[in-house]
């Protein structure tokens, strides 16, 4: 496998129809830019439906994958290494701040179990039976994976992002559920944007005091030695110091790319799949939203690479596609504006459509 072939398949969102939406918001009762970066939003979405106006997002799906990362044994993570599975238990019980925006949104929520290191007798088959291996190899020693693991991971990314297309998904908010993961990511920006590991080295969802960030540096030092002899292949990097979960994530993002689905970043594990994703495909990164900054400095290296803004700065740092779920109600709002706000009679000129939109507003504030 080479991911670079994904580059000849990943085309980016339709240019004429985002021309054509462009269009249509200039003819809306109420003045271009009125709404800020909710016109932008309309258009892309617009653009990747090919469709003006703009379809309601009706089907999303929140897909989270799982892995243990066994570099989280120096005590770089706030939690216990092995300990990922928990994670996935309590939000399969709908106890997890992620679990209770999923049921408030009403949006369902997928598990892939990529590389757990638990007994697949604590979970439901549902979420084990992908597992490419029990956790992932300690990445300043060792390898994350072997070569056969590393592509099985990515196929199975591609085959889940294959199912969700074809199962009516339009909309995916993309997380992980992982101990030790972003130990793993902020190796992977740190190799991709040649940085040092202490421009990278955050502190995680569940915090780490100094001496755990001391550590956590130290592991990311050691992992960039490994990594960048091998940063001319992706697939190679994603072995070395990535992860079973952080490869399936990367293969899960292109085939979403090639099946013109749109995808909301999480924090800076999403959002380093699709670095390496956009090292594979330059035009990747036209599917993919950030939907929040989650205050991970490598996280802000990576969107800078490639050029995403944040939807969100709230400082929610909690992880597991919480951020990234609270931006689809924005998404949302964005492609209902877009399709719902009527036009301006023909005839009349810009000033008299904002003089409308302004009355129009008045009005409302009359009202209630």
């Amino acid at each position: 496998m080479n991911l670079d072939d994904f580059s000849d398949l990943i085309e980016r969102p339709d240019g004429g129809v985002r021309r054509d939406a462009e269009e249509r918001r200039e003819r809306m009762i109420v003045p271009a830019g009125a709404l800020g970066r909710l016109d932008e939003l309309g258009e892309w979405l617009s653009a990747a439906q090919q469709a003006v106006p703009v379809r309601a997002i009706e089907q999303p799906r929140v897909v989270l994958f799982a892995g243990d990362h066994k570099v989280a044994e120096l005590d770089v993570s706030g939690r216990a290494a092995g300990t990922a599975h928990e994670l996935v238990r309590a939000t399969l019980d709908g106890t997890t701040p992620l679990a209770v925006l999923a049921r408030q949104f009403s949006v369902p929520v997928r598990i892939v179990d990529a590389g757990l290191d638990c007994d697949p007798e604590l979970l439901p088959e549902s979420v084990v039976r992908h597992r490419v291996r029990r956790g992932t190899g300690r990445i300043d020693i060792e390898d994350a994976l072997t070569a056969e693991e590393a592509e099985r991971a990515v196929r199975l990314g591609i085959a889940i992002a294959d199912e969700e297309a074809d199962s009516g998904t339009d909309l995916v908010v993309l997380g992980d559920l992982s101990v030790g993961g972003t130990t793993a990511a902020s190796t992977l920006i740190a190799a991709l944007c040649g940085t040092d590991a202490s421009v990278v080295t955050g502190r995680g969802g569940a915090g780490i005091d100094d001496l755990a960030w001391m550590r956590k540096c130290a592991a990311i030092r050691d992992a960039l030695r490994r990594a960048r002899p091998v940063l001319g292949d992706q697939l190679e990097l994603l072995a070395a110091v990535g992860g079973a979960d952080l490869a399936a994530m990367t293969g899960f993002l292109l085939q979403c790319a090639v099946r013109r689905l749109p995808v909301i970043l999480d924090g800076v594990v999403s959002s380093a799949c699709a670095l390496v994703g956009q090292r594979a495909a330059f035009r990747a990164p036209d599917w993919w939203l950030a939907g929040q900054a989650s205050g991970e400095p490598a996280q802000s290296k990576a969107l800078d690479r490639m050029a995403l803004n944040p939807l969100l700065d709230h400082g929610v740092i909690v992880g597991e596609g919480s951020g990234a779920l609270l931006a689809l109600p924005l998404v949302r709002a964005a492609a209902a504006l877009a399709a719902e706000l009527p036009e301006r009679e023909p005839g009349t000129d810009d000033e008299d459509g904002a003089d409308e939109g302004a009355e129009a507003g008045a009005a409302y504030d009359d009202a209630t």
